[in-house]
């Protein structure tokens, strides 16, 4: 089998070469996009990431090329048409990777911020060792509002327990088995309540769920303005859960203490490459980087040894167990509605 690779970085090439499968894959530099999908010419199936684009259009040009399988090296797909790809592309996931690396560096990041690490550092490689301007906060005693209880948001909600942190937990379904009740100050509890709540109650509140129609602009004007004063929004999950206009608004209004990106709604022409030299166009981003309590990283909360190892794993064994059987249990279908976890059993073609 051959598959066209888009948007290939270094790394990516090393975790894959390394599964020594009988997979050809066409490593490519562009993001797929209406203007680079004739680069899967040939091919059996795409390998994409986050930015490429699975639209109607490219769906089509696909299809066309007889290409008739499409392999997402993470777990989200909002890229994707999956409703469109039905009867076209079988598309498949990778539903974890490693939750741990994404929770771990939404804690990182967190620390950093409200500890000034960040300043320190650029400080003191001026040997300036003044403390002036890094006073922070005990995490200690705060409340966190944890939007998802996937299980990257479990592991970021086990971790906010060992901090002492009292959490509130908001999902569309809840996982149940979370709710703890802390110590005799309620330190280290967690309670699922609602989004009203989460947002008015919470000193720091962490995205880990999906983007959807749903919960596309989640935090927004509106929700900003229920919050406390001197929030802090940390965002590890997909950059449209946040509307970045509001945000900015938010942080030039006192309202929002502090924020920690890892993701941007606007990424795609940006994240993953170096403008060290260049000017960005993108006013919004540009503004967001320049505040002092702002700090983005690139997309790079998934990226650890391992969760790179398991991408490459699961999404060949992906391939391989679908062309060998004609169905694999990661398989994203609109069949019955509901995409991850399809009603029909498994162990059957979607299509």
């Amino acid at each position: 089998m051959r598959f066209a690779f888009f948007d290939t970085k270094d790394y990516d090439k090393a975790s894959f070469e390394k599964t020594n499968s009988d997979i050809e894959f066409k490593f490519l530099e562009p993001r797929l996009t209406e203007d680079t999908v004739e680069l899967a010419a040939g091919c059996d199936g795409i390998c994409v990431f986050v930015n490429d684009v699975v639209n109607k259009n490219v769906i089509d040009r696909l299809f066309g090329m007889g290409v008739r399988m499409v392999a997402l090296r993470c777990a989200g797909y909002n890229n994707v048409d999956i409703e469109y790809c039905r009867n076209k592309l079988h598309v498949f996931h990778v539903p974890a990777y490693s939750p741990y690396a994404v929770a771990e560096h939404a804690m990182a990041m967190l620390l950093t911020s409200v500890r000034r690490i960040h300043k320190a550092y650029n400080r003191t490689r001026d040997f300036n060792f003044s403390l002036k301007g890094l006073t922070g906060f005990d995490l200690h005693g705060k409340t966190v509002g944890v939007v998802g209880t996937g299980k990257i948001g479990r592991i970021f909600i086990n971790i906010c327990k060992g901090f002492g942190m009292k959490v509130l937990a908001y999902d569309k379904f809840p996982a149940q088995e979370i709710v703890t009740e802390g110590d005799e100050n309620g330190f280290g509890s967690v309670r699922c309540t609602d989004l009203v709540t989460l947002f008015s109650e919470s000193d720091i509140i962490s995205l880990h769920c999906p983007l959807t129609p749903e919960t596309h602009h989640l935090v927004n004007a509106d929700s900003i303005a229920k919050m406390k004063k001197g929030v802090v929004i940390v965002n590890t999950s997909r950059g449209a859960l946040i509307d970045a206009e509001a945000l900015l608004d938010g942080i030039k209004g006192r309202k929002v203490g502090a924020a920690c990106l890892d993701v941007y709604e606007e990424e795609a022409d940006i994240f993953f490459q170096d403008f060290s030299g260049h000017i960005v166009s993108d006013d919004t981003i540009a503004r967001l980087i320049t505040m002092p309590n702002v700090l983005v990283t690139s997309h790079q909360a998934f990226l650890t040894e391992e969760a790179l190892a398991n991408i490459a794993d699961t999404t060949v064994a992906n391939i391989k167990f679908f062309a060998e059987n004609g169905w694999c249990e990661n398989e994203l279908c609109y069949r019955c509605g509901n995409i991850e976890k399809c009603k029909k059993e498994r162990q059957q073609k979607c299509f």
